[in-house]
Order: structure tokens, then C-alpha cells, then sequence
């Protein structure tokens, strides 16, 4: 059994809340806050002024794979973009105490993401998926996955089963995918990894027309100029940045730490742009 096969057999079975059906905006808005994929967050206001100040100082972890990220931007710009994409204020000079994020832009993202992902399938066009957070997001990924190939799109898997052995750990990296969703492993388990190496390796085998993805995967992504819609949490800035800078235009901003069954109204919410159900969703 490989590293993923194993890790797929400890995913929580999926309920019917997964089955695409018409939910009304509160009802989704109210199961985000349920699942704390919106709410308090669960990365404090220290950590996400932290990882601020790392980005612009040029923390490698904390750039995705991304350039020219603090080119123009002060420490209260970035808190700003974080704030505003959030839809939730965040005080400038308190340094401790709870960050919270509105389901609302939450819906809205994913509404977007639907859509883009609706015209991919309409189109026929080349998917790319992956994931720097699995036990998080690759749920979610894997239901979206499903929706674009039955609706005409078409997901790649470049460079499966790759590997290659950074000189500065004690393990090599594997490309797997849990069906078409990508993700780094180390020959045992999947990998949490903010690194952009996955996806430049998948990009130098093949080339598609989208990519859905986050973390590192998304950054390496935009950075190689190729249309990316992505997930982020408020304690990694980098793809909000690259958003205000114009090189990517729809960018998920929620919790990626919670259950990943807690994810279904993301998915519902980006299945509503699809035709099968957009044509009966309640207000």
C-alpha cells in the first residue's frame, strides 16, 4: 500500500450534505461558522502579524514560490489586504487576541471559483489540482475534481510518482495524487508544505489551463504566469498579495485547518455556478 492509498483509507466518509443540492446563502453561511471554516480563526492575531512581517522580509516559507511580493507594501498594507479579503476588521496595533473571517466572502469566493470551474468543464479545458494542506482541503478538491469531469472538464496528473531528494532534509519528495488531487509526500505519509517545488515539477511535464490549488502549489502556479484560482488562510498573505498585485483574481480566504468534511458548503456553494443546480437555488 502506498503513502497516499493509506492516507485515503483515514479521509471521513462523505454524508449527503456532499451531494450537490440547492442551499440557500444563510444555510451555507451558518454550516461555514458550524465547521469554523469561518469565525474565529483558528491562527491568532501574533501569527498572522508574524507571517506578515516574514513575508515582507523575504521568508522563502512564507513567498509560495512567489517574487516582488513586498515591492511597495508596508506591515499595515499587508494587514489590510488580509483584513479586507476576510471581510472582518483586524486593528493594526493590537498584536494579541482572535482573528475572524465572515462566511460571506467566503461564498462569494467560492462562487467565483465555481464559476471559473464551470467554464473549464464547458471548454474541455485542462485542470490541474493540488494541495499543500492534505487532511484539510483535499477533500473539498476531490469533490470539485468529480464536478468537472462530469461536466465536460478534463483533470492532469503530471509527473506522478516523481521524486527527488532535497539536500537539507533526510527524506525524499514524491509527487502523489489522491485521484486528481496532487500533493508532495515523503515515501510515507502526505506532506503539509508551503514549498513550490511540487508544482514547478508538475509544470516542467505538463502545462494545463487552470490550476486549482493553495500554499506553495498555487504560488509557483501564478508565478509561472498560468491562470490560478486558490485557497488561503489569513496567516499566509502571499496569495492575497498576489491578488492586489493583479496577478491572480480569485482567491478563497477561510480556515484551512478544520475537519476536511467541514468543507461542504464551499463545495456547494462552487457546485451552485454549475447548470444542474444553479437553474433551482433558493435566496
Amino acid at each position: 500500500m502506498d503513502a497516499i492509498e493509506a492516507y485515503a483509507r483515514r479521509l471521513p466518509a462523505l454524508d449527503d450534505r456532499w451531494v450537490t443540492r440547492p442551499y440557500s446563502r444563510q444555510e451555507l453561511a451558518s454550516a461555514l461558522e458550524a465547521g469554523r471554516v469561518a469565525g474565529v480563526a483558528t491562527h491568532p492575531l501574533d501569527n498572522v502579524r508574524g507571517n506578515a512581517r516574514m513575508l515582507l522580509k523575504g521568508d522563502p516559507d512564507k513567498q509560495f514560490g512567489l517574487t516582488g511580493l513586498s515591492d511597495g507594501l508596508a506591515f499595515h498594507d499587508v494587514l489590510r489586504l488580509v483584513s479586507a479579503e476576510a471581510g472582518e476588521p483586524i486593528d493594526p496595533d493590537q498584536e494579541y487576541g482572535e482573528v475572524h473571517i465572515s462566511p460571506d466572502p467566503i461564498l462569494a469566493a467560492c462562487e467565483a471559483l465555481g464559476t471559473r470551474l464551470a467554464t473549464a468543464a464547458s471548454r474541455g479545458e485542462r485542470v490541474l489540482i493540488a494541495t499543500g494542506h492534505p487532511g484539510g482541503l483535499d477533500l473539498l478538491y476531490r469533490e470539485l475534481e468529480g464536478l468537472l469531469i462530469a461536466n465536460g472538464g478534463q483533470v492532469v496528473k503530471p509527473a506522478e510518482g516523481e521524486s527527488w531528494r532535497d539536500p537539507d532534509l533526510d527524506h525524499d519528495w514524491f509527487v502523489g495524487y489522491l485521484s486528481g488531487v496532487g500533493m508532495l509526500t515523503d515515501g510515507r505519509v502526505p506532506r503539509h508544505t508551503h514549498r513550490p517545488d511540487g508544482m514547478r515539477t508538475m509544470l516542467a511535464r505538463d502545462v494545463p489551463d487552470l490550476v486549482l490549488a493553495d500554499h506553495g502549489f498555487a504560488g509557483a502556479a501564478i508565478e509561472a504566469g498560468i491562470e490560478t484560482v486558490s485557497v488561503a488562510d489569513v496567516n499566509d498573505p502571499a496569495l492575497i498579495v498576489a491578488k492586489a498585485q493583479g496577478r491572480t483574481h480569485i482567491v478563497v480566504v477561510m480556515d484551512d485547518h478544520v475537519q476536511p468534511d467541514s468543507y461542504w458548503p464551499c463545495f456547494q456553494a462552487a457546485a451552485s455556478a454549475f447548470p444542474q443546480v444553479s437553474g433551482s437555488r433558493p435566496n
